[in-house]
């Protein structure tokens, strides 16, 4: 072959494999693109000012806005009698303490104790059971579904935790009944619970992995497997045992007024002690939504979500938040608390235990603004229900509007004296879930209960369990 042919396709496969590479590589960080970037920080005084502040320095120190005087003001106008602020310790219990808080509210205004607790821990011990079965039994349900299949995969990704929401408490309260914190106390595992939860979740998944073998060998039936399931949860139980101790089926307990004089000792168990001191029809609570990227007025069910294998799924009614601020308020007046869950950490002051949108200025310290709505924070996956808390006050106006919230919380004494209070501009942006008494629900509202509801797959991210 003639030299200038070989050089012309040379120079014609050059050029083809720069095309090539060009195009592939169209959307990565070009030498000019570098360039430019690198030009557009002119890394001025200030600039450099900045730079040696956020690099020796906690970010929300430095935005921390010191104008801010929005919730100086500590007074609200109508707050439910509370007595003790709990604490969750270092667990995703925050669903059971929240949902405790509102029953054990109730129990101090009409017994007026020295001080008093229901045991976290003895419904956490069922908890933890009931979603071990709730797993298996749901790996055993998908046997014969692919390994790929996206229920299957959210199954094994999330076999057990310690998060939860409203609606498995009342199924755990209604089966198990509720016991006095003396009868069940706290343990290191309970307090703590990331060991213990994945150790459990490691043998949870060889469970599952084993009843999916036996089931696509054609070795055992559903009875069969049903009944190897059992014995599986008999190592669940003996690990919950170990770690938080064995629930009562008995005990003594003794009721003491504000001075500690004990009232009345008696035996209970923990069901007759539920139907005593607390005998609710929970089914008359009702969980709402502020969730603006799907419709109002309509009812969502979410399916899996549960604690128990035969207990409720996840359903709730979105509401525009006037509507679930009008309930609120109503309750909150006639000293009633409600469940309340939020997006605890965005711009939240720990120091003074405020949640309020004017609390941080990060985009004067940054030079950039933030101008997501809340509509988007949500399809973007920027924000989503991370904490429940107890809401139990209001400052209302003149003119009946809310000014700001109280939320009494279970981190023990942080923030406010155990307490959150938020400006009623940060509940607009970052409140996601309310569960409010029937009596305070219009009639219109409750009748969309009536109708069928929408089913939601437990992946997506609005109801990832709180903690």
């Amino acid at each position: 072959m003639p030299k200038r042919f070989i050089i012309l396709g040379f120079a014609i496969g050059f050029f083809t494999l720069t095309t090539l590479f060009s195009q592939e590589n169209k959307g990565c960080i070009s030498e000019k693109m570098l360039v430019d970037l690198q030009k557009s920080f002119q890394n001025t005084a200030s600039d450099k000012a900045i730079l040696n502040a956020i690099a020796n320095n906690d970010i929300n120190k430095l935005a921390l806005n010191l104008s801010n005087s929005d919730l100086n003001d500590t007074y609200f106008s109508h707050k439910v009698k509370t007595k003790g602020i709990t604490n969750q310790k270092s667990s995703g219990r925050c669903w059971m303490f929240s949902g405790m808080n509102i029953l054990r509210a109730k129990f101090i205004a009409k017994y007026n104790p020295d001080k008093f607790e229901f045991s976290q821990n003895y419904l956490f011990f069922w908890d933890q059971l009931e979603k071990s079965n709730l797993f298996l039994q749901a790996v055993i349900d998908t046997r014969n579904k692919d390994f790929n299949d996206k229920t299957v995969e959210w199954l094994f990704k999330n076999p057990i935790g310690d998060g939860g929401q409203f609606t498995g408490m009342i199924d755990l309260v209604t089966k198990y009944g509720l016991v006095p914190k003396e009868a069940m106390p706290e343990t290191n595992s309970s307090e703590n619970t990331t060991r213990m939860t994945n150790l459990i979740s490691l043998k949870l998944r060889e469970y599952g992995l084993e009843l999916r073998e036996k089931a696509a060998q054609k070795e055992m039936k559903e009875d069969a497997l049903i009944l190897r399931k059992t014995e599986m949860l008999t190592n669940i139980y003996r690990m919950l045992a170990l770690n938080l101790g064995v629930p009562p089926t008995t005990f003594t307990w003794t009721l003491k007024d504000a001075n500690g004089i004990p009232v009345s000792t008696k035996e209970y168990t923990p069901k007759s002690f539920y139907q005593e001191f607390v005998n609710e029809d929970l089914s008359t609570y009702i969980m709402f939504m502020n969730d603006p990227t799907r419709e109002y007025y309509k009812v969502y069910e979410i399916e899996y979500d549960r604690h128990m294998y035969d207990g409720l799924n996840w359903k709730y009614i979105n509401l525009p938040i006037d509507d679930i601020k009008e309930m609120a308020m109503q309750s909150i007046k006639d000293s009633t608390a409600l469940y309340f869950s939020c997006d605890v950490g965005k711009y939240y002051n720990r120091d003074n235990g405020t949640l309020d949108l004017n609390n941080f200025d990060y985009e004067s310290l940054m030079g950039i603004t933030f101008g997501m709505n809340k509509k988007q924070r949500i399809q973007s996956f920027a924000s989503s229900s991370s904490h429940a808390m107890t809401l139990c006050g209001v400052d209302i106006n003149k003119n009946g509007k809310p000014l700001k919230w109280l939320l009494e919380n279970s981190w023990g004494l942080t923030g406010y004296n155990g307490y959150l209070i938020m400006t009623d501009d940060w509940f607009n942006e970052y409140m996601f879930r309310l569960v409010v008494e029937q009596k305070y629900v219009k009639k219109e509202i409750l009748d969309l209960l009536k109708t069928e509801s929408v089913k939601l797959p437990p992946w997506d991210p609005m109801f990832a369990l709180e903690e």
